[in-house]
Parts: C-alpha cells; sequence; structure tokens
C-alpha cells in the first residue's frame, strides 16, 4: 500500500489530496485547501503555501507526490504566479524527499473521468465515485485528489509492464 500527495497548486487556492493505493484500490484518507491571503505579499504568501504543505507533509508522510502542471492563460501575471505556487508544490515534497511526479491537466482528467476536456463538475463527481465516503467540499481539493488518483492509475498501470514474464 502506497500513500500518495496530489497537489493542485494555485498562489491563491492550493488543493491538497492524500489517498492510498494497493494496486488498482483507492482509499480517501484527506483534503483541503490551502488559502493565502491576498493582502500579503507573494513571497509571504508562497512561504505561507510551503509551511503549510511541509505540515501537511509531517502529518500524513505520504511516499511519492503529484503535482498538476501548470497551462498557459493570457494574463501574463496570473501565469507566473501560478508558476511560482507551482514551484512551491514540486519543492516541499522535494525537501522532505519524496519523489515528485508532474501531470498536464488532460491527462488528470483523461484518468479519473476519461475525458481530457471534462469539466470542473465532471471531476469532483468522478472522484467521489473512485473515492467511496470522501466528503469533498472544494472543487480546488478535488482537483488534488484528482491528480492523486491520475498518479495511482499510472504506477499501477507502470507495475503492470514490469511484472516478470513467466517462461513457456
Amino acid at each position: 500500500m502506497t500513500r500518495l500527495l496530489g497537489i493542485d497548486p494555485g498562489l491563491r487556492f492550493t488543493g491538497w489530496g492524500i489517498i492510498e493505493a494497493d494496486g488498482n484500490r483507492l482509499r480517501h484518507l484527506a483534503d483541503g485547501v490551502i488559502a493565502t491571503d491576498n493582502a500579503m505579499t507573494v513571497p509571504e504568501r508562497l512561504k505561507a503555501l510551503h509551511d503549510a504543505l511541509a505540515l501537511i507533509l509531517a502529518q500524513h508522510r505520504p511516499q511519492e507526490a503529484a503535482v498538476e502542471e501548470t497551462y498557459v492563460n493570457r494574463n501574463g501575471t496570473a501565469t507566473l504566479k501560478l508558476g511560482y505556487a507551482r514551484g512551491v508544490a514540486l519543492l516541499a515534497p522535494a525537501l522532505s524527499g519524496v519523489p515528485v511526479t508532474e501531470y498536464a491537466a488532460k491527462s488528470v482528467k483523461m484518468a479519473v473521468v476519461g475525458t481530457g476536456g471534462a469539466d470542473k463538475t465532471q471531476v469532483q463527481m468522478m472522484v467521489q465515485r473512485l473515492l467511496p465516503g470522501a466528503v469533498i467540499r472544494r472543487s480546488d481539493a478535488a482537483d488534488a485528489l484528482a491528480v492523486a488518483i491520475c498518479h495511482a492509475h499510472h504506477r499501477a498501470s507502470n507495475a503492470a509492464w514490469r511484472l516478470p514474464k513467466r517462461s513457456a
């Protein structure tokens, strides 16, 4: 059984989710959203994000982490700030010795919903189906759990390819 941390980075809201994966079986452990205050400077917000992620890592002790890749939008400043948050989301687990994998948003949606063009409502609904009993209140947390689920599916697929071949 492997404990996985999924992170959906954002400077204002960063979603996080912890699941356990045992092959194709998944179990929800925890999720939430880290919110930073717009009144703070960007460096203060990044520190707050780092400190919160460090606490989550210490409390839940995931063995692997997965982070959603940043997409570029029309607002260059917003994209840059998202990139800062994503950097912290990649760095915090790495500083704790946790290996980090990155996934494009379309790959996450494809793994969870079956289509790369799914909207947030579809993602949240499928996450709740794949993690029975999970009560997910925020789309940011659902997106983070979707990243963790995507990583779990990729791990299971990669493990299947590594199975030893039987001799005839």
